[in-house]
């Protein structure tokens, strides 16, 4: 009992390292993309932070599979290094009985991370959104492109409009396969529309 404590104490604190080099990582490469897209914006350096920060866990949630086999593998890289296996099988103990306290370990940290990761990502999601939204003007458009078609924001007083289009004419003005979905000032969904074509006209 007691080397199975000992074990799963080791696996855990490998993997609450190896977590914290990860978000350190995530966090970094998030500044640089949230100083990027905010930089044109009266945000403080102090507000493109805490953004960053709420936008990690999504990004951690992500990854968590691979944080796991890192922490298992420097685990027993770590205990094969210090000749502790090798003690271990000497007094006995089987290599498989070796692995019950890691995987005891990693069952309470997968449910640990559908029970509180999930509602964290959701919340830090939305309040991400909403105070994204704060730093840019009320009436703007914005416009993007990716694989999955076209994006567009449309923003005003009362609210904003997302649209999304597989595909447009050459000057923009018809859009194809077409979604709009209304959103009211405090970020809560109105309505959606679904329509084959729509035409984009002043006002």
């Amino acid at each position: 009992m007691i080397l199975h404590l000992y074990i799963g104490r080791r696996f855990l604190m490998t993997f609450l390292a190896i977590l914290g080099m990860f978000f350190l990582i995530l966090a970094l490469f998030g500044l640089v993309e949230q100083v990027r897209r905010f930089g044109a914006t009266d945000a403080s350096f102090a507000a493109v932070v805490g953004l960053t920060l709420l936008r990690v866990p999504e990004s951690i949630n992500k990854i968590l599979p691979l944080i796991m086999m890192l922490s298992t593998l420097a685990l027993f890289l770590s205990l094969a290094r210090s000749s502790e296996l090798v003690v271990a099988r000497a007094s006995g103990r089987s290599a498989i009985r070796s692995l019950i306290a890691p995987c005891v370990v990693a069952l309470l940290i997968g449910a640990a991370g559908v029970v509180l990761l999930n509602p964290i990502i959701a919340a830090t999601s939305k309040r991400y959104d909403t105070l994204a939204g704060q730093y840019f003007v009320a009436n703007s458009n914005t416009l993007s492109i990716s694989r999955e078609g076209l994006w567009l924001r449309q923003g005003s007083a009362d609210g904003q409009t997302v649209i999304r289009a597989t595909r447009a004419n050459l000057d923009g003005t018809e859009l194809f396969g077409v979604t709009f979905i209304a959103f009211d000032p405090e970020g809560a969904p109105l309505y959606r529309i679904d329509a084959g074509k729509a035409e984009l006209v002043p006002g």
